[in-house]
């Protein structure tokens, strides 16, 4: 399956304002956790740990997927659908998911 062309513009306000600062308070939280990884090799932390926040911090971006594939189906997702491109943004959808889960 070939990669689907990213659909035109539709609307400008892809992500709300809202929606924006919830997302950038999770990438903060990973980004805090990826430093405290960085931090725990410096200080010679035993592997266990690191894992354990390695662990953390992918759930962290994990949490921030979530919300951005709400976001996603929310607007760009119901926006192609009702402009009757339907396959298009079908397709386009899956192989983000697909990129996601792999």
């Amino acid at each position: 399956m070939g990669h689907p062309v990213a659909l035109p513009v539709l609307d400008k306000v892809f992500v709300p304002d809202e929606r924006k600062a919830e997302l950038r308070r999770r990438l903060k939280r990973a980004r805090g956790q990826v430093d405290g990884i960085e931090r725990m090799l410096e200080s010679n932390r035993p592997c266990r740990d690191i894992l354990q926040q390695i662990a953390a911090a992918q759930e962290a971006l994990r949490a921030a997927s979530k919300l951005m594939v709400h976001n996603y189906l929310e607007s760009c997702v119901t926006q192609g659908i009702k402009a009757g491109r339907g396959k298009e943004t079908y397709d386009e959808f899956v192989d983000v998911i697909y990129r996601m889960v792999r």
